[in-house]
Parts: C-alpha cells; sequence; structure tokens
C-alpha cells in the first residue's frame, strides 16, 4: 500500500537535542554560579540521562526522578557537592531554558517543506508536554504537523504499542499506509515495526544496522525514500 502517512520522533531526530541540551546547562549553571567545568559534566551526564531515559521508557522510573536522579548522579560521579535545592532549581530551569535554544538537524525545514505536499505528517515522541510543545513552536516546526501525539497524553511510552494505535487513530490512518521515521532504535524502530509501520531508521552516528532496515545518515536522504 501507498505510504500517505508520516510519524516523525522529535528529539535526536529533527530537533537537535544534544546542542540545544549543552546551551540549556551552560545558561543555567551561570544563572546558578554553578562553577564546575561545563565539558566534565556533559561527558557524564548524557551517558547517565540516557540511561534514566531507557528506564522512564519502560516505567521504571518517574518523571521527577527522571529530571532530578540524572543531575544528582552527575554531581556525583564529577564529586561536586549540589544541595537537593539546587538541584531541584536546576532541574526546573533546565526545562524552561531547553526549548529556547531551537536549533534543528541541517536539512528539516527543507525536508518538511519536501514532504508536506504530498503527505500528511505527524509527532510521536516521549518527551514531557511542557517542553515538547514549546519546541515546536519556537522551531517553527507546529505548522507542518497534523497531529502531536505525546507520551504524557496518552499514558504510555515508545516503543509500547498502544501509543503507536493511538497515533494511528487520531490520523485516521493505517499501520500500512504510514511510516515511523526517528532516531532511537529500540522506541522508534522496533516499537512502530511492531506496530505494522513501515520505519526509516535516522542512525546519525552510523551505528551498524543489523536488520534489513531503510537507514539515512542525515534527513535530506530520507528524499529517496519518500
Amino acid at each position: 500500500m501507498e505510504i500517505n502517512h508520516i510519524f516523525f520522533d522529535l528529539d535526536h531526530t529533527l530537533w537537535d537535542f544534544e546542542t540545544n541540551s549543552d546551551i540549556a546547562f551552560q545558561t543555567i549553571f551561570k544563572q546558578h554560579n554553578v562553577e564546575v567545568s561545563l565539558e566534565k559534566f556533559l561527558n557524564y551526564y548524557k551517558p547517565i540521562n540516557q540511561k534514566y531515559w531507557s528506564l522512564y521508557a519502560k516505567d521504571k522510573v518517574s518523571k521527577e526522578e527522571l529530571r532530578v536522579g540524572r543531575l544528582k548522579d552527575t554531581f556525583k560521579k564529577i564529586n561536586f557537592t549540589a544541595s537537593n535545592t539546587l538541584i531541584d532549581h536546576l532541574s526546573v530551569d533546565y526545562i524552561k531554558v531547553l526549548p529556547d535554544s531551537n536549533l534543528l538537524f541541517d536539512g528539516a525545514h527543507d525536508l518538511l517543506d519536501h514532504l508536506k505536499p504530498n503527505y500528511e505528517l505527524h509527532i510521536i515522541t516521549n518527551g514531557f508536554n511542557e517542553v515538547q510543545y514549546k519546541k515546536l513552536e519556537k522551531s517553527n516546526l507546529t505548522k507542518y504537523f497534523k497531529s502531536i501525539i505525546t507520551s504524557e497524553d496518552v499514558g504510555v511510552k515508545k516503543p509500547n504499542p498502544i501509543i503507536f494505535q493511538h497515533a494511528l487513530a487520531t490520523a485516521k490512518a493505517t499501520s500500512k499506509e504510514s511510516i515511523m521515521i526517528g532516531d532511537n532504535w529500540e522506541a522508534d524502530i522496533m516499537g512502530a515495526k511492531n506496530a505494522g509501520f513501515d520505519v526509516i531508521y535516522c542512525n546519525f552516528n552510523n551505528e551498524p544496522v543489523s536488520q534489513n532496515i531503510k537507514s539515512v545518515s542525515n534527513l535530506n536522504e530520507i528524499k529517496k525514500y519518500l
């Protein structure tokens, strides 16, 4: 069947999470006079944050535990004494400041302009509502998408098939006419594939891909499939 609906992940796929996050930390550390090497902090923070998001996707930690735990664990690793009050302030301000930087991956607008006349475009994201909508708005992406499905609204996270079924129902689409584009192998690619979608893996780090999956190393390459 012909593809009519394209579902995108947001963070690490269209929205350059790493760069925007680095800028957010630079801003809030300055605001709160946190005197640590940003480079050293981020070096430890990134894998810790990834671990927490993986646990969050499996419902093993709450939103609050993720927001606070990733900071607490990182400061502990770099032997920086941070009070609970400071960690609370940083966790709140990080979420506030994060959408202010709105760098996208190269070619994001160009790709969406190319796709929009021929397909209905949608977002499926595991991010927090209060941040994801702001990211879309401030990076001028909202206009492209007919529906925005967040894990908070649905009550389950990718790769749970329920979020994909909910997305199809919202879009009035079938899985056979739908394709999911994302960077997370487990959440986006396997999750959507198991729900019957076609998939394109945003393999921006050129990881070895074991299965016969459409894979791209930049956004522009998606045009060869759609």
